[in-house]
């Protein structure tokens, strides 16, 4: 039995068209959580996940009965996400029964796109899936007699409602259905985040958004050091006869050491590029440019522009010629790169989407080897460029209005 994508109107309407609304149902074990949680980390901020077990468990301690106080609360909370602009996952055993008709209603009053999946695990899956769980208490607390009382076979909602996913789906397969079938990786609700200022801010900010000019530098004078001096290990891929891109502010070298420091044992960075003279960034953005009116000539110049600051940031923006911006990796002791999904600084188009920070189409281990060096980085005090996972920056402009800075301290700076 499948189902499709809805789209409706209605009196009680819920949401924009550009909203996007999926709900998960299966058994206790049956990996609803895990596909929620993949989504978000598949589109990042402005997915709000909205769990059964959360509402009735751990906010009303509730039991699961057919007049519970969850019903209700669940479905408010998914209406007030949906009109704020989040996409909401609806995830839980959610009992058709009991919370069928809450689902449906909110299916039809939906203003965007709508899509209802079960996750059909078998109970032997079932039981296997919970004993390999890590959490001693929980498994103390909840047993296998629990989960076979609670077990319902193929609980669907009526009328052809849900898409059932089998259990040989494997998590990213899954995924990859839902962003499908939801058209999530394009859709355009951002999440509500607002300024000091209180305009709302999307959460992949490109370079070429106006947001990113308008904030102001006050420049700090920091000076500009070789990273070479420090002890660490730098690529000569993009190796100038001046060493200029081995150079970085001081507060970046700062916290480069910090975030080598937060890096598991027999893992280390590998430093590519960092101050990049303004001419030579204009040369790069103009090359990339032109490759994509060569590819796109229908595109117009601001479509270009756009289009380039994916890749390479605008001149007059740009964070590698503030000396604010870094260009890494991660390496093994012995100095051989990890996977971690794409090749430093492909483009979108070779990649295939790769370059961009929460891709999907990634291995398991390009992903934990991503998140290693994202976590580190993010800890040192960085913020990275969505759109390429390798680029880090501080202090600059970009990274001011993501931290929602008043201004940057680094502006463009000369090599002495």
């Amino acid at each position: 039995m499948t189902g499709t994508p809805h789209r409706t109107q209605s009196a009680t309407a819920a949401g924009r068209p550009d909203t996007r609304l999926v709900v998960l149902r299966g058994n206790s074990a049956s990996g609803k959580s895990s596909v929620a949680q993949a989504l978000r980390d598949h589109y990042g901020r402005g997915v709000a996940i909205v769990g059964q077990d959360v509402i009735r468990r751990n906010v009303l301690r509730e039991h699961d009965t057919t007049s519970g106080a969850n019903i209700a609360l669940l479905g408010r909370i998914a209406r007030q996400a949906l009109d704020a602009g989040f996409h909401v996952v609806l995830e839980g055993i959610l009992y058709a029964d009991r919370y069928g008709h809450m689902i449906t209603s909110l299916v039809r009053d939906h203003r965007g796109v709508s899509a209802c999946y079960y996750l059909d695990v078998p109970l032997e899956s079932t039981l296997i899936r919970h004993a390999s769980k890590a959490d001693a208490a929980y498994l103390e607390q909840v047993t296998d007699s629990h989960l076979t009382s609670w077990y319902r076979k193929l609980d669907l909602l009526p009328h052809g409602l849900e898409s059932v996913i089998p259990v040989d789906s494997t998590l990213q397969d899954t995924v990859t259905r839902i962003v499908r079938d939801t058209d999530l990786v394009r859709a355009a609700a951002p999440p509500p985040q607002c300024t000091p200022h209180g305009e709302t801010m999307n959460p992949l900010v490109l370079m070429s958004d106006p947001q990113v000019a308008a904030i102001p530098v006050r420049e700090c004078g920091e000076p500009l050091v070789d990273v070479r001096d420090h002890d660490f290990r730098v690529d000569p891929r993009k190796q100038d006869p001046l060493g200029a891109f081995a150079h970085v502010r001081a507060g970046i070298l700062a916290r480069l050491k910090h975030a080598r420091s937060l890096l598991p044992a027999g893992t280390d960075l590998l430093f590519i590029e960092g101050y990049r003279p303004l001419a030579l960034q204009q040369r790069y953005f103009t090359q990339y440019r032109d490759e994509l009116g060569a590819a796109h000539p229908d595109w117009t110049p601001e479509q270009l522009y756009q289009a380039a600051s994916r890749y390479v940031s605008p001149p007059e923006i740009a964070p590698h010629s503030a000396g604010a911006a870094v260009d890494v990796t991660l390496v093994d002791q012995d100095g051989h790169e990890l996977d971690l999904g794409s090749r430093v600084n492909a483009s979108p188009e070779e990649s295939n989407g790769a370059c961009f920070t929460q891709a999907s189409n990634l291995s398991a281990q390009a992903r934990h080897h991503r998140m290693l060096l994202l976590n580190a980085m993010k800890g040192a005090g960085f913020t990275n460029y969505g759109t390429e996972f390798w680029h880090f920056s501080a202090a600059d402009r970009y990274d001011a209005l993501m931290r929602r800075e008043p201004h940057a301290r680094y502006g463009p700076i000369k090599l002495p």
